[in-house]
């Protein structure tokens, strides 16, 4: 049987002590197989966003086990040294807000997450255009995010995400700002990459017009997955 490419193993996370603690997730096990785009669905303050940036090596676990590629990375503390290193080489972000550098053109964008990796200009330059090439928004290469449609700008988000060729993309509500078409135009790119690239793609989303693009939905509430 294939191993799932993310395991999440009784992971609980709480902010503040006593009286004044909260728990933003309680107990929480989830495996996701290369392949497979999973969305977490569920009220505002359910846990969703505290369980995604879990997984991204962003916030610690105040308990469980986080495996990822086969390596665990936290067990009761993180096992791995730089973190930093780790979510650019193998976990990709895509979030609602693109956040993209208004000062950079499109390639330069892209490009500038592989320069981080240590490519030369020359590299990331033919990696950032190949991309781009992909997603079918290379005409629109030496423009300034300013002059892109939210498309557009979402496209270039998913295509700086991917530099580094990562087998774990995190979604953070990435259709939000888009219409219907827009939104289905951007899960199909989602899908593809995960099954071409045999990456996992877990998406937090309340956009319910998307809900059946994934293969699977996951509900959270009250920082419990809501059987």
């Amino acid at each position: 049987m294939p191993k799932p490419l993310v395991s999440v193993r009784n992971v609980s996370k709480h902010f503040g002590e006593g009286e004044a603690r909260v728990d933003a997730l309680v107990d929480v096990s989830l495996d996701v197989m290369a392949g497979e785009v999973v969305g977490l669905k569920g009220p505002s303050g359910s846990g969703k966003t505290t369980l995604l940036n879990v997984i991204g090596c962003i916030l610690e676990p105040s308990a469980g086990q986080l495996v990822l590629n086969d390596e665990v990375v936290f067990d009761r503390k993180w096992l791995t040294r730089d973190l930093r290193r780790m979510r650019l080489e193998r976990i990709g972000f895509i979030f609602q807000a693109h956040n993209l550098l208004p000062f950079l053109s499109v390639v330069e964008n892209v490009a500038l997450v592989l320069r981080l990796a240590g490519q030369s200009e020359q590299a990331a330059t033919a990696r950032a255009d190949e991309l781009l090439t992909y997603l079918e928004v290379s005409h629109r290469r030496k423009a300034m995010p300013a002059q892109l449609s939210g498309g557009e700008a979402q496209r270039v988000a998913i295509a700086r995400a991917l530099a580094n060729q990562p087998r774990v993309i995190l979604a953070d509500e990435p259709t939000a700002a888009l219409d219907s078409e827009r939104a289905r135009i951007v899960m199909d790119l989602l899908r593809r990459v995960a099954v071409e690239n045999e990456a996992s793609i877990i998406t937090v989303t309340h956009d319910e017009k998307i809900f059946s693009r994934f293969d699977r939905l996951v509900s959270l509430r009250d920082g419990r997955i809501d059987a």
